[in-house]
């Protein structure tokens, strides 16, 4: 009876399905047709439609991941690249300006990277990859393609300790280059530094440009060292003093040379 019920449940498919591919050629045929036809069928064919949107995400769903990962580590693999390679560019520029300065100053320069930093709070030193075994030796003057740096404060074999322009132990015979009026500038822990010991009447403006005088032993004369920021009274009042920024940022400094002569 199951065998009947069957073949009979199949007949009444395949009638239907002649039917409907029937009407459907009539309202292809008959334009009468075509509008009651199309009216009909507009609600399977949007379950159809719908059923096949679903069928098609569920199969595409694991591809569609892999290609979603796959193309996320390429981006993430590219942005990398072009940051390595700004880097890249950024240093070449650097070592560019460092190769000049070596090649048109007159004095025997060293070229030198620095590998790290003073960590406390009370100094401010960099450490070099040049030591002993390559000429470095205490008290040599730093500079870079900008200006002065500072000078060598300990050496080893190999590595070197630098002591920056702003630290408080830091001191070296300046001038201002307009005028010509000179004074000590020292360090201040801070990004700027002070020209300290000039005169009441002293002849200094803002955005005069401060030098290296030559009167410190070792420092060479007419070095660059900043740029006059602000000019104020000591409390005496008998002197002046200067706020000055320095021409290198020795906060980001990555590349110097040390005069050896």
């Amino acid at each position: 009876m199951n065998l009947h019920l069957n073949k009979f449940k199949k007949r009444q498919l395949i009638n239907f399905f002649y039917f409907s591919l029937f009407i459907f050629i009539l309202s292809l045929i008959i334009p009468a047709f075509r509008s009651p036809v199309l009216f009909i069928l507009r609600f399977p064919l949007k379950i159809l439609t719908f059923l096949g949107h679903e069928a098609n995400g569920i199969i595409f769903y694991h591809l569609n991941m892999v290609q979603k990962e796959k193309l996320t580590k390429e981006v993430e693999f590219l942005k990398q690249k072009l940051v390595n390679l700004e880097e890249v560019s950024s240093e070449n520029k650097r070592l560019k300006k460092l190769l000049s300065l070596k090649e048109e100053t007159s004095y025997k320069v060293i070229a030198a990277k620095v590998i790290g930093r003073s960590v406390d709070s009370w100094s401010s030193q960099i450490i070099i990859d040049k030591g002993s075994s390559q000429g470095i030796k205490e008290g040599l003057v730093v500079i870079s393609y900008a200006g002065l740096v500072g000078r060598i404060k300990e050496v080893s074999l190999s590595t070197a300790k630098v002591m920056l322009l702003n630290d408080l132990n830091m001191a070296v015979a300046a001038m201002v280059q307009r005028s010509r009026q000179e004074g000590l500038v020292s360090g201040t822990l801070s990004p700027n530094l002070i020209m300290r010991y000039l005169p009441k009447d002293s002849d200094v403006k803002i955005s005069d440009t401060v030098i290296t005088s030559g009167l410190t032993p070792l420092y060479p004369k007419g070095l660059l060292i900043g740029t006059v920021v602000q000019i104020g009274e000591e409390f005496s009042g008998l002197s002046r003093y200067c706020i000055i920024k320095p021409a290198v940022n020795l906060s980001s400094i990555e590349e110097v040379l040390i005069i050896i002569s």
